[in-house]
C-alpha cells in the first residue's frame, strides 16, 4: 500500500482527520479541514480547484454520435437472434458492434457442429460465452480471431426478458489473416 493511503477508512464521521494524516494542512483547503486559502481568503481556494458543474445541453453530444449500423433487428420477449458467418481459414478475424435500443442484451459466439441445419446454443461449441452488456449506455465492441475453419454463430439473446422486445443495431465485418502476421504468430507458437 502507498505511504499516501490513510490506514483508517474514511467516515462521513472522521473524513476531515483522516485526510490530515495523509495530507499537509498548508497543502489542504480550509474547506476539508487545512489551513490553505486563496490569495483573497476565500476557504474553498476557487482559484487552485475547478468545481466543475452541471454540463450545458448544447454540450452533450449522445445524440450527435450516433454510428451508422448496417443491420437492425427486433428481438422479442424470451427468445434470440443469430447470424451466422463462414469462415473459410484459421486466423480470419470476426469484429463486431453493436448497440441495444432502451435495455441490455445478451451477446454469445458459437461454432456451429453440424453444418447445413439450425442449431440451438446448446448444441454448439461456445466460442465467446454468453453474457449481458449494457449496450444501450454505451454501443458494444470487439473482436474474435477464429482458431478455425466453420461457421460461427452471433447470438443475441433477449431469453432472460420477460417483458420487452429489443431493438439491436450492429455491423459485423470478417478480416481475412494477414500472411505476415500468421507468419509471426507461427513463429511465436510453441512446437
Amino acid at each position: 500500500m502507498p505511504n499516501n493511503c490513510p490506514s483508517t477508512p474514511l467516515t462521513p464521521d472522521n473524513w476531515k482527520e483522516g485526510l490530515l494524516k495523509s495530507i499537509s494542512p498548508e497543502e489542504l483547503p480550509v474547506q476539508y479541514g487545512g489551513t490553505m486559502t486563496d490569495p483573497d481568503g476565500n476557504p474553498k481556494c476557487l482559484t487552485k480547484i475547478n468545481y466543475g458543474g452541471e454540463v450545458p445541453k448544447s454540450m452533450y453530444v449522445r445524440d450527435q454520435v450516433k454510428t451508422q449500423y448496417e443491420h437492425s433487428v427486433q428481438i422479442s420477449r424470451g427468445s434470440s437472434h443469430q447470424v451466422e458467418y463462414e469462415i473459410l481459414f484459421p486466423g480470419c478475424v470476426l469484429r463486431w458492434q453493436f448497440y441495444s435500443d432502451g435495455a441490455d442484451i445478451g451477446f454469445g459466439i458459437f461454432l456451429k457442429t453440424k453444418m447445413g441445419e439450425r442449431q440451438k446454443a446448446g448444441e454448439m461449441t461456445e466460442v465467446l460465452p454468453t453474457q449481458r452488456y449494457n449496450a444501450h449506455m454505451v454501443p458494444e465492441d470487439g473482436s474474435l480471431t477464429c482458431s478455425e475453419a466453420g461457421v460461427y454463430v452471433l447470438r443475441f439473446d433477449n431469453t432472460y426478458s420477460f417483458v420487452h422486445t429489443k431493438k439491436i443495431s450492429f455491423t459485423v465485418e470478417v478480416l481475412l489473416p494477414d500472411k505476415g502476421m500468421q507468419k509471426y504468430d507461427e513463429e511465436l507458437t510453441p512446437i
